[in-house]
Order: structure tokens, then C-alpha cells, then sequence
């Protein structure tokens, strides 16, 4: 059984992976490809949505499809999901396009409330990775 991130970085908490950076700006993932583990694009980063309370990455915003940003379909991908690739950068989600193009999706103009658990619940379902909320971290006060 995989380990969950958050035990992972805890556990390794003194050295970054293959001497790799530990922290990197939302702006230097902006825009960044998403590819498979094939490297087959699935499409780029549209925004990063941060949970305030646990102090942590909750999802990646993907758009994928269209042409220029027009037609496109955005994804909430939950964090866990991705890896970061820095020699291809590019993130990572190991999930086929189909699976993707099936995924629950939205509308640039018609956003979820992403702070409802029972829909980030059905997303992480989707997904296959527990809720981050669920794991790993004390709510702050």
C-alpha cells in the first residue's frame, strides 16, 4: 500500500527526494503541462486552490481541451494525485485521458463550492485518494 504524501514529507522532512526542491511557487507551476505517466498531455494548470484551515495544496485546476482556452473543461484534481516532475516540467496525474474526459468537470464560469465536503468527498472518491482532510493535519485554531 502506497503511502499517503503528507506521511511521506513528514517522514522525510529533513531532505527533499533525489536532492529536489521541497517548496516551489504557484506562480512557477502556473500554466505548467499535465502530463500521464505515458507523458500524454492532459492539458495545463489553471489554478491552485488552497485550503486556509490545514494550510495546504487541496487541488489542482486543469484545463483540458478546447483551442486557446476556448471550449476548455476544468477538473479539481486533489493534490495527492499529482506529482511533480522537474526535469519535464510538468505535474503529473497517473490517470489515462480517458479516465480524465470522464472525470467530474465544470465550467470556467460555473465553479463548484470546493469547500463542501461532500463534493471534494466525491472527487477524491473519483480519484482514488482518501480526503485530505481526513489525514495528516490538525485544523488550525
Amino acid at each position: 500500500m502506497e503511502t499517503p504524501a503528507v506521511e511521506r514529507s513528514q517522514t522525510d522532512f529533513g531532505s527533499a527526494p533525489n536532492d529536489r526542491r521541497r517548496l516551489l511557487s504557484s506562480s512557477s507551476l502556473s500554466s505548467n503541462r499535465i502530463i500521464n505517466k505515458t507523458g500524454e498531455d492532459l492539458g495545463k494548470v489553471r489554478d491552485l486552490m488552497i485550503d486556509i484551515v490545514y494550510g495546504r495544496v487541496g487541488y489542482v485546476v486543469l484545463s483540458f481541451g478546447g483551442v486557446l482556452g476556448i471550449g476548455d473543461k476544468l477538473f479539481a484534481v486533489p493534490w495527492d494525485k499529482i506529482t511533480v516532475d522537474e526535469d519535464r516540467e510538468a505535474l503529473v496525474l497517473d490517470v489515462t485521458r480517458a479516465v480524465l474526459e470522464q472525470a467530474p468537470g465544470f465550467e470556467k464560469d460555473n465553479w463548484p463550492d470546493m469547500a463542501d465536503l461532500e463534493w471534494g468527498s466525491q472527487i477524491h472518491a473519483y480519484y482514488e485518494v482518501s480526503p485530505y482532510w481526513q489525514y495528516g493535519s490538525e485544523r488550525r485554531p
